[in-house]
């Protein structure tokens, strides 16, 4: 068989011409036909039904060139061909040539079609790229099936405990000039390693923010700048991609605030003199403003329990806050669910089921004085049941709180970070704490993640490879 034997293809009035070495070489197909001893492997043409010409001609383009260029608008001629001429190399060439705009089309043909690695390939790519992917029709109009399924390989992976903030690289054996931003937490070796990431230039020296993690990925909100200049800018990280982006930014410039994750949307609470509330929707990619809370709170936190909004804690302009504040998304009403024995302010929450915990901050019991005592100094967790609306005081720590800590669930414990400067001896006083939910047991750590300021501590789920 002579190198330069052509083999002419007809579809409809389209004709190619395509060297029978390179089909046999490229199309499984062809290979087939021309091995098969039919009468038709010894003709010089060959005419096919039921295939886009334009798409034949996609193919015929890379059998003869291993090149295709190809658009949106012709993807399904592509495939359609590809697929039925086994032309192997350009199904996987499309898995390198998987877009944000093209994902859940190449998921659709590929089901169509049974490609499976071209399949697994879409999936994964809406996986990696679920927020972005969140504002598109296309996606939308998935079967809640896949989305669901989509969302849920989000959290496919290795938690790992993430620390950000502005750490000084000394700590962490490296370069002297080398600041890193964001640490990761190596749990069997116990030790912190940076992550080959940074926050973005913008959010540099910024205190004060929101954050929250929603869908596995981590968003920072608002803040001031060391010039007190408060922001409203939004950013949210993806530790799939190992990425920051820019999301919109909030109607209202706020700082020292609460960012809250509840059905699938972010709620900015309150604020440095403010009541009022956004929320955040990811599919629009915008910020509205829903109903105020009835004051305005400072040293408040909040968290989400079952599908709710909790305020408790802080102050009013007038008095100390001693209400447990609820926000219903679905009717967008604040009520006020009860009063505290206690009141607490600075204190972190986190929920689990129908289960707040209180960590930290600074209590006083309803009636006594605001004079500092033995008890405030304390590292203790409450815990309150949004069902029963009972209290239980859990295992107090011996270390201090300091009101400066981060908090946040991860695995099977809430893990602590604290920093407390003491006014007598103005010695940094540093604690890394997991308490055991289960157990109500402190566990305590050796390594503080390196020396910094302004952390933050979360939990977020990355490949088997980061």
């Amino acid at each position: 068989m002579s190198s330069e034997e052509t083999v002419a293809i007809t579809v409809g009035d389209k004709t190619y011409s395509v060297s029978k070495r390179k089909l046999i070489e490229k199309s499984d197909y062809f290979r087939a036909l021309y091995s098969s001893g039919m009468k038709e492997s010894a003709m010089d043409s060959v005419h096919l039904q039921g295939l886009s010409p334009h798409g034949l001609g996609l193919v015929i383009e890379f059998i003869n060139t291993s090149k295709v260029h190809f658009d949106n608008e012709t993807l399904e001629d592509l495939v359609e061909t590809a697929s039925f001429l086994q032309v192997t190399p350009i199904l996987k060439l499309l898995l390198t040539e998987v877009r944000v705009d093209n994902c859940v089309e190449l998921y659709k043909l590929s089901e169509m079609y049974g490609i499976n690695d071209l399949l697994n390939a879409s999936l994964r790519f809406m996986v990696h790229h679920y927020h972005p992917l969140l504002t598109r029709q296309e996606f939308r109009h998935l079967t809640i099936t896949v989305r669901q399924q989509v969302r849920e390989r989000r959290l496919n992976g290795t938690p790992v405990l993430v620390a950000v903030g502005d750490f000084f690289s000394s700590s962490l054996n490296q370069a002297a000039d080398e600041a890193w931003s964001m640490l990761r937490y190596e749990e069997a070796a116990q030790r912190w390693l940076p992550l080959a990431n940074s926050l973005p230039p913008d959010m540099v020296n910024v205190r004060g923010y929101g954050s929250t993690v929603l869908n596995n990925y981590l968003f920072i909100v608002g803040g001031y700048r060391l010039s007190s200049q408060e922001i409203a800018a939004a950013h949210c990280y993806n530790p799939c991609k190992n990425e920051w982006n820019q999301i919109a930014s909030m109607n209202q410039k706020r700082s020292n605030f609460k960012l809250l994750a509840v059905s699938e949307k972010l709620y900015a609470v309150g604020g440095q003199s403010l009541c009022n509330v956004e929320c955040y929707n990811p599919e629009m990619d915008w910020w509205s403003f829903v109903a105020s809370m009835p004051d305005p709170l400072v040293e408040f936190s909040a968290c989400e329990c079952k599908g709710m909004i909790y305020v408790m804690g802080g102050y009013t302009t007038r008095d100390r806050n001693m209400s447990i504040l609820r926000y219903c998304p679905t009717s967008d009403a604040w009520t006020v669910l009860e009063s505290c024995q206690v009141h607490v302010r600075k204190q972190q929450m986190v929920s689990v089921e129908d289960t707040i915990y209180l960590v930290g901050g600074c209590i006083h019991k309803q009636g006594a004085s605001r004079k500092g005592s033995q008890g405030e100094d304390m590292l203790t967790v409450q815990s309150y049941n949004v069902t029963t609306r009972e209290w239980l005081p859990l295992k107090e720590n011996t270390s201090k709180s300091g009101l400066n800590l981060t908090c946040t669930l991860h695995n099977d414990g809430i893990y602590i970070i604290s920093r407390d400067i003491a006014p007598s001896t103005s010695l940094e006083h540093r604690v890394f704490l997991k308490y055991n939910l289960f157990a109500d047991m402190w566990e305590a750590f050796r390594r503080f993640p390196a020396f910094g300021q302004n952390i933050l501590l979360c939990s977020l789920y990355y490949p088997d490879v980061i």
